[in-house]
């Protein structure tokens, strides 16, 4: 005669549910430190990234202002980490290099600081938030929005800057349009060459989620 499992009391399945729970609860726990984890390796990796880039073309100022370096970290960490991690990366790389160099000058560091800000808050928030799909479409869209931004903050700042600093320098539309467009154009060319690359061959290569796969 075969001997009947035990029947489930109220208790036993109150228990039995209470263990499933605390089991998932702590697999998405570890998960999301795991998450955690990997998005603050990466950051620290764009600041210093940020620190060392413009070393490359630092011998020659007028190549520098127009590939603008530090740009790229501060846009790949905002596809890749999110806008929080990008925001800061892009407000601390100007500033830290012009704390140890003195290079970007103080008024430039600050402008940039801003401008980079605008970039890692922007490119983060388009592409992780406010796109339901992450497709190269969608990517292109977030990185040339955040780009437009990025440029109409510095603008913005510099004009503040020109009218409560003398020695910050006169700022002009004529500036504004040479500086944000008709010098960085081999800048926004790399970038919309290089940024999008890197993030298609992290995803495809499995070293980076994209947003929608991610479970934090």
């Amino acid at each position: 005669r075969r001997l009947k499992p035990p029947r489930q009391t109220f208790a036993t399945k109150a228990f039995a549910h209470e263990a499933r729970t605390l089991g998932i609860f702590l697999s998405g726990g570890i998960c999301m430190h795991r998450n955690q984890i990997r998005r603050l390796t990466l950051t620290a990796m764009f600041i210093a990234l940020g620190y060392l880039l413009p070393f490359l073309t630092g011998q020659i100022p007028q190549i520098g202002k127009a590939l603008s370096p530090m740009h790229i970290p501060v846009l790949l960490c905002g596809f890749l980490c999110g806008w929080p991690y990008a925001l800061a990366v892009g407000f601390i790389a100007p500033l830290l290099r012009m704390v140890m160099f003195g290079m970007p000058p103080f008024y430039v560091a600050i402008a940039m600081a801003f401008e980079l800000l605008t970039y890692g808050l922007v490119s983060g928030i388009m592409y992780r938030k406010v796109f339901k799909k992450q497709t190269v479409g969608t990517l292109y869209g977030s990185l040339l929005i955040a780009m437009v931004a990025g440029r109409i903050v510095w603008g913005i700042v510099k004009v503040i800057l020109s009218g409560i600093a003398a020695d910050a320098g006169a700022f002009t539309f004529a500036a504004f349009i040479s500086g944000a467009l008709l010098n960085a154009i081999p800048g926004i060319v790399v970038q919309l060459i290089l940024v999008p690359a890197v993030v298609v061959a992290l995803q495809k290569a499995k070293l980076i989620e994209a947003p929608s796969a991610e479970k934090a």
